[in-house]
């Protein structure tokens, strides 16, 4: 598994431990410190940085190659989050051919769909264009572009991608935190305590899964025999009122133009971590429908949208993580 300690990373390896019935080879490039008692014990570790490093090595012997590695900062040097989310999955693609490895599962997102301007749920044969301009968007389409043509040239491996809406979880919160948010996005920010108002841009709507959910089906594509997409999203669209009643706070409706101008401002002065486009992702992304995953993984959500969510704000406010690199709070 590729990208291992990373916040889905670290919620599949929880999952695929869980039974005791798997050899996992958990890849980073930084080995995480993991105590005895810890439920990571069983796993084995390889310091190896997709980008530049022998894979072939790496998947020797693997019946399957998870690849869950992305670099979403820095978001202003978008050469290297290129090196390593698109030159790194064609690496770990033309590796896991030459050692027969049977099965890849590879992480897409909701931000690979096209743009839409409508609430009607989209399946996975919606177009993958990307959601906007942002850097995180065009890689993510263009993986995509880079796995039809994998599949059309390699039909002796199982290829299967997954689409999660925005993935949560505690133990992620405080590297959320200061991917999204910077250093002024300080705890404290998110205590329900101090938003008394919270501004929400207009026709703002949203899907979020727990990063729970989002390892069981990636264990479940591991052990079926399936291929293709699947949309992976909580019960629950977040707009304006349950973003309200989530954090027990008053909205006020703010212009779509106001925001994108205030976080373009804030970008060039450098006091925001992401550019306005990824904010422009966020208003077009499309409404997922998971039927798929109900029905071919046996897919089900035991966390909302909401509940996903409230997991970022309180896991964030109380400066949550774990041992996992990335994940340190």
């Amino acid at each position: 598994m590729t990208g291992a300690s990373g916040n889905i990373g670290s919620a599949v390896l929880r999952e695929l431990t869980s039974d005791g019935e798997h050899d996992v080879l958990g890849v980073a490039r930084r080995k995480p410190y993991i105590p005895h008692e810890s439920a990571f014990a069983s796993v084995h570790w390889q310091p190896a940085d997709v980008a530049h490093d022998d894979l072939d090595a790496v998947f020797a012997g693997a019946d399957a190659v998870v690849h869950l590695a992305w670099m979403f900062q820095p978001t202003r040097r978008p050469a290297v989050t290129w090196t390593t989310n698109v030159v790194g999955t064609r690496r770990v693609l033309e590796a896991s051919t030459r050692q027969g490895v049977g099965a890849v599962v590879c992480a897409s997102s909701v931000a690979a769909y096209s743009p839409v301007d409508h609430d009607e749920p989209v399946d996975e044969s919606s177009p993958t264009d990307g959601a906007s301009d942002a850097a995180y968007a065009r890689e993510k389409a263009y993986v995509e572009r880079m796995l039809d043509a994998f599949e059309a040239t390699h039909p002796e491996t199982r290829v299967v991608r997954m689409r999660p809406a925005f993935v949560f979880q505690r133990s992620a919160a405080s590297e959320q935190r200061r991917i999204f948010g910077g250093t002024l996005a300080r705890p404290t920010f998110f205590d329900r305590r101090h938003i008394p108002v919270l501004p929400v841009p207009h026709g703002l709507r949203m899907q979020a899964v727990h990063a729970g959910d989002v390892a069981r089906a990636f264990s479940a594509a591991v052990h079926r025999s399936v291929t293709g997409a699947f949309n992976l999203a909580g019960d629950g669209i977040l707009r304006r009122g349950e973003l309200g009643a989530l954090l027990d706070a008053r909205t006020v409706d703010v212009p779509v133009d106001v925001v994108h101008a205030a976080l373009a401002a804030a970008w060039r002065a450098r006091l925001a971590p992401v550019p306005a486009e990824l904010f422009d992702a966020l208003l077009h992304v499309p409404v997922m429908a998971s039927d798929r995953a109900r029905a071919e993984l046996d897919w089900q959500p035991r966390h909302s949208g909401a509940d996903a969510l409230s997991a970022l704000f309180s896991g964030a406010q109380m400066r949550a993580g774990s041992t996992m690199p990335p994940l340190q709070p």
